[in-house]
């Protein structure tokens, strides 16, 4: 027995020594490399994966993007690859520590893009998808996403209705549809449909952003995506990343872009003697005086941003945490945002078969300083001195024929506790989910998606005594407001996903899903403040009169419900077909009338992979996509279908009462607004992958538009909602990618820019009419248009002015005439209202551009924004604002003015005809050529790759400095005033004439200054 187990024990030994010996062979003729793999900017790219080019040996790169890996001796070339970067091959003759440097691909058709309800690889998408990763957009630092967004898409129009701090723009995806009803596109929050400010997303937690544009694409949505889908997707961990963690923060100065172009003292006084203004001086006016209240009231502003996050995963799941902080402080005095966000999401396997987890993104934002307005500035007169003879602060200026609080940063700040506005809002968005994979069928699964949102904002205003009034002896007034929005989502998805013999790619969604939304909101004002310290926090101890209006309560509870499926279809990369049926059910219609279904389909051709085309080596990929589909729009004030009725005070005897009228009509057969789009598009790369483009085309017909029926006076109520009216949208995309040097020597340098043209038109309105000329709707002609005289040019000495205008004379303006000729050439009649024309405001195109040019450790980048034709709206100028009505009588915007010695000036007699307080004709004079292009920002980089740097434990160390809003060209606009030619304001805010717009049209008007900021700032990773 001993004898056999010796001998068992012999043989085994033998072999082990036999299998070391050759282990040790083979290790002998094997060697190990080690290195890091890092992207264009020097940052670690982990997860990507290495190997030896024979195959013999691979690896994956860490968190920190290092790799060590075992390849045979006689091996001499590496291959790294990484998604969205190309393929990158390395020499590592005679070397055992390399650095890989990856390239990104220039191939967008083989990056992977959100959808909606998943993901798909972009060479095959077959609808109109434009997308933008995260760190794209943060090369423009921004309060909010679509500061960032501005230039960057085709097909995305970002305009700015405010300048405020902390303002958000309005986004139109393909123009404007409707009439009435909302074009604001659907935004969808990893996965759950957003009903918050877009400005509660804090810009830094954004991994990237995807806008459905067509209705094959935004079908998936429904209803909700009428007007288009952005689908934001915040940053995730990814399974088996090592913890890191990250500082992003940058601070900056603001200054004023371009004062307002106001007169000076003596310029004011040389136009009231051109006006025949008197009295020349007003009681605290003077000859010799020049006051730039301007001055007086601008501060400089500052900007911070610091955003900290920790990323990381196990073998089972993944974590991202985040805490951000941004402050916003205008160049006018106490107006400041302030905003606070956490986020959290977990992913976490369990098990073979499910998977769930939770994203939850909350912020505290607080706005202040919306009451300090520029009107009181601006209109104050330069021949005024702001200080007594004591040299105290004046309390009221006397002008000719006004009178005018005196205010400035000093006077503001010294009453930051009795003059303030602000609104606080608190804001928790979040998605829950849960993933199951059903056994004995590969590719189905099961996903329930939960969204829990809640949404509140807390408004207060308090103006003390005499604040901001003439009269010392002003009570104070106080005002509180009140907003809570309840949401929530339940979607319960079926999906199969499934590739058969390497060739067939099949992926089914099925959806039923449930949503609502609650929103009730309450506003009281009160007058004669007992004590100032009360503010507005209790208003209840009020003196004077609390009023608590109807019209400043609301309630509204509204629910969808929809069932949804989608097949997509995949034929060896090369045969797409996308096919979806939708119906939604929504409470905002009328019974019978709450359900519609519309369907969506799409195909595309990948012309690239086709085997007739391997030998052109130009092309490097092609794609032909068309597309087909219906979506509708439900977005209607709720209750609508029920009309209303409204309150009335009444005194009957000597009793004092409130009495209920309708004041607008039921309509029970109130249905859904709908529109059928065609879209045609081509995807390219050329050149091998340098040049990359889409080209796109699309026409959309909205019918059934859901609009506001004006009824004759006769019929005792104004108005009723109902499905009028038709328009149309067609228009033209381009963007295009270069990738002009790669690894040159050490630069890279890449361009992208992009073109886009809508044109819409109104094809339909009520009762078979071609005319609206109350809301300047006309059949035929864009939804945005001016109707109003068009300005020819000014009348000069020896013309016939008054064959055209009553008392008119040299000087005035001259305005085109409609009308018809005599024998003798003369005028049939005079110019009226019958000369009014109708005025297109939409630019011919616009777009962007960008481009990043990068040398070792160094990288300039730089985004703009441009727009031709079109009409920009100026109040300053125009008679709206009363800032341009050359009579003297308040502060006048700076003009070149007609007189007898200036005939070739482009503005009238100050002392020709007028109409009330402004010249003849005096709103043309606010109408320019909305043409300009804008730099948006310029930054200028450097990433330290120094050894101190990896000793220190840091991944990545990044500083940067950047201007935003450096210049303007091309604009008529600027070179009239020196100002920002892009919008401040919507078209019924900052006038002094209330609606002299509808507020669809946007103006620049006496809001806060356009900024330029100045930033420095730091990325670190450790």
């Amino acid at each position: 027995m001993t004898k056999q187990l010796f001998i068992k024990f012999r043989k085994r030994l033998f072999l082990s020594l036999l299998y070391l010996v050759v282990s040790m062979a083979a290790y002998a003729q094997t060697k190990q490399i080690r290195g890091t793999v890092v992207d264009e900017k020097n940052e670690p790219l982990p997860g990507a994966t290495v190997k030896a080019k024979s195959g013999k040996g691979s690896a994956s790169t860490g968190a920190d993007g290092k790799f060590t890996v075992t390849v045979p001796q006689n091996e001499q070339t590496l291959t790294a690859s990484f998604i969205g970067f190309d393929l990158r091959e390395v020499s590592i003759a005679g070397q055992t520590n390399i650095t890989i440097k990856m390239v990104p691909s220039s191939k967008s058709l083989e990056e992977v893009v959100v959808i909606g309800y998943g993901t798909q690889r972009r060479e095959a998408v077959t609808g109109s998808v434009a997308s933008i990763s995260g760190d794209k957009m943060r090369d423009v630092p921004s309060t909010g996403i679509t500061q960032a967004l501005q230039g960057r898409l085709p097909g995305v129009e970002l305009a700015q209705t405010s300048t405020q701090p902390g303002a958000a723009m309005r986004i139109r995806v393909r123009g404007t549809r409707s009439l009435t009803a909302s074009n604001d596109p659907l935004i969808v929050l990893d996965g759950i449909p957003f009903t918050g400010s877009i400005n509660d997303i804090n810009p830094n937690d954004i991994q990237s952003l995807d806008i459905l544009k067509d209705a094959s694409a935004t079908a998936i949505y429904g209803s909700r995506g009428a007007n288009g889908v952005i689908l934001v997707t915040t940053t995730k961990g990814r399974k088996d990343q090592k913890a890191t963690l990250s500082y992003n923060g940058y601070v900056g100065a603001k200054d004023v872009f371009s004062r307002y172009p106001m007169m000076s003292g003596q310029e004011l006084a040389d136009l009231r003697v051109a006006a025949n203004y008197s009295p020349k001086l007003g009681a605290d006016e003077a000859d010799g005086v020049n006051t730039d209240w301007q001055d007086l009231l601008y501060q400089t502003g500052m900007v911070n941003s610091h955003d900290i996050g920790i990323v990381g995963g196990t073998s089972h799941g993944s974590y991202n945490f985040g805490l951000g902080y941004y402050k916003d402080q205008g160049v006018i005095p106490t107006q400041q945002y302030d905003r606070i966000t956490l986020r959290a999401s977990i992913d976490q396997e369990i098990g073979k078969y499910f998977r769930m987890g939770f994203t939850s993104n909350n912020n505290y934002n607080l706005t202040q300083g919306s009451n300090v307005g520029m009107y009181g500035i601006l209109s104050m007169s330069p021949l005024a001195s702001p200080y007594n003879q004591d040299g105290t602060w004046r309390r009221v200026i006397h002008m000719p024929q006004d009178d005018q609080w005196v205010y400035s940063k000093e006077i503001v700040d010294s009453l930051e506790d009795q003059w303030l506005s602000q609104t606080r809002g608190y804001a928790t968005y979040n998605a829950l989910y849960g993933e199951f994979k059903i056994p004995g069928i590969e590719g189905l699964k099961y996903r329930a998606n939960v969204g829990l949102d809640f949404r509140q904002s807390n408004g207060g205003d308090f103006t003390g005594k005499g604040v901001n009034s003439v009269n010392a002896t002003t009570p104070s007034t106080a005002s509180v407001s009140n907003a809570n929005t309840y949401h929530w989502a339940v979607e319960n998805l079926l999906t199969y996903d499934r590739t058969f013999k390497e060739k067939h790619r099949v992926n089914v969604v099925g959806l039923y899903s449930l949503e609502q939304n609650k929103y009730n909101r309450s506003r009281m004002s009160a007058k004669d403040i007992p004590f100032e310290d009360f503010q507005f926090y209790n208003l209840g101890q009020a003196a004077g009169e609390i009023t608590i209006a109807p019209g400043d309560q609301q309630y509204e509870l509204t629910g969808l419900m929809s069932w949804m499926g989608r097949v997509m279809y995949s034929y060896n990369d090369r045969y797409m077909l996308s096919a979806t049926l939708r119906s939604d059910g929504s409470s905002r219609l009328a019974p019978g009338f709450k359900w519609h279904t519309y369907p969506a389909v799409s195909a595309g051709w990948n012309i690239g992979n086709e085997p007739f085309m391997k030998n052109i080596s130009a092309i490097n990929s092609l794609k032909l996509r068309v597309g087909f589909g219906q979506t509708s729009n439900q977005a209607v004030a709720p209750y609508s279908t029920l009309g209303t009725l409204s309150t009335r005070p009444y005194n009957f005897g000597s009793a004092y009462s409130t009495g209920f009228y309708v004041s607008r009509l039921p309509n029970p057969a109130l249905g859904w607004e709908y529109s059928k789009t065609w879209n045609y598009g081509v995807d390219f790369a050329l050149l091998n992958n340098r040049l990359s483009g889409t080209v796109e085309y699309y026409i959309t017909n909205t019918e059934d538009l859901l609009l506001d029926k004006n009824l004759p006076p006769t019929a005792g109520v104004t108005k009723f909602t109902g499905n009028i009216g038709k328009t149309q949208n067609k228009g033209i995309e381009i963007s295009l990618n270069g990738q002009i040097l790669s690894d040159a020597n050490g630069w890279n340098w890449e361009a992208g820019v992009n073109f886009y043209a809508n044109q819409n038109k109104i094809t339909g309105l009520a009762s078979g009419l071609t005319r609206d000329e109350n809301n300047w709707w006309f059949v035929g002609h864009p939804i945005n248009v001016i109707f109003d005289w068009e300005k020819t040019g000014l009348w000069q000495e020896g013309e016939p002015v008054t064959d055209y205008e009553s008392g008119g004379t040299a000087g005035m303006i001259k305005v085109k005439y409609t009308g018809d000729y005599d024998a003798n050439g003369k005028p049939v009649r005079k110019i009226g209202t019958a000369d009014r024309q109708i005025l297109d405001a939409d630019p011919d195109f616009q777009g962007g551009f960008n481009t990043r040019l990068a040398y070792k450790g160094f990288d300039l980048s730089a985004v703009a924004v441009f727009q031709s034709g079109g009409i920009l709206l100026s109040s300053l100028y125009g008679t709206a604002g009363y800032l341009n009505m050359m009579s003297g009588r308040r502060g006048n915007v700076k003009v070149d003015y007609w007189t007898p010695e200036n005939p070739d000036a482009k503005y009238p007699n100050p002392a020709g005809p007028r109409t009330g307080d402004n010249p003849k004709y005096g709103s043309t004079l606010g109408y320019f050529d909305a043409s300009y292009l804008k730099m948006r920002t310029i930054s200028l980089g450097y990433n330290f790759n120094q050894k101190w740097v990896k000793k220190a434990g840091i991944n990545r160390f990044r500083v940067y400095g950047t201007v935003q809003n450096p210049f303007v060209l091309f604009s008529p606009y600027y070179k009239e005033s020196g100002m920002d030619p892009e919008t401040n304001s919507a078209g019924d805010q900052n006038t002094a004439v209330a609606n002299a717009f509808n507020s669809r049209m946007l103006i620049i008007g006496t809001n806060a200054p356009s900024t330029r900021n100045y930033l420095f700032g730091v990325n670190v990773t450790f």
